[in-house]
């Protein structure tokens, strides 16, 4: 199943990336691939939550703040997060796209 998944470090979790057609892998691996982007994408709510729990956390923070800089840099780490938040939404609501030929990456 490696060959079918890539660790994405930015997203906290493995991502589609089929190096070929849909159509030419075998059905019995197709179901595989569908198992297991299921088992992945049953897991993205809780890494939605862990992170949304470190932006409370910075947003704390930040409301509390009084050196400038320190408020811009905590301020792009909620930004950044929330992007992250974002795709890991999108990975999530990809469900047949997946037997639809290469994901987005």
């Amino acid at each position: 199943m490696k060959q079918y998944f890539i660790y994405n470090e930015h997203l906290g979790i493995e991502i589609p990336d089929l190096q070929e057609e849909w159509k030419e892998i075998p059905t019995a691996v197709q179901h595989a691939i569908l198992l297991k982007w299921e088992q992945i994408r049953g897991k993205i709510p809780d890494r939605i939550q862990e992170l949304e729990h470190i932006i409370n956390t910075k947003q704390h923070k930040l409301n509390n703040e009084e050196n400038f800089e320190l408020s811009c840099k905590l301020n792009t780490e909620i930004a950044d997060l929330a992007s992250i938040i974002n795709d890991l939404w999108l990975w999530y609501r990809l469900t047949q796209n997946v037997s639809e030929g290469k994901a987005h990456q």
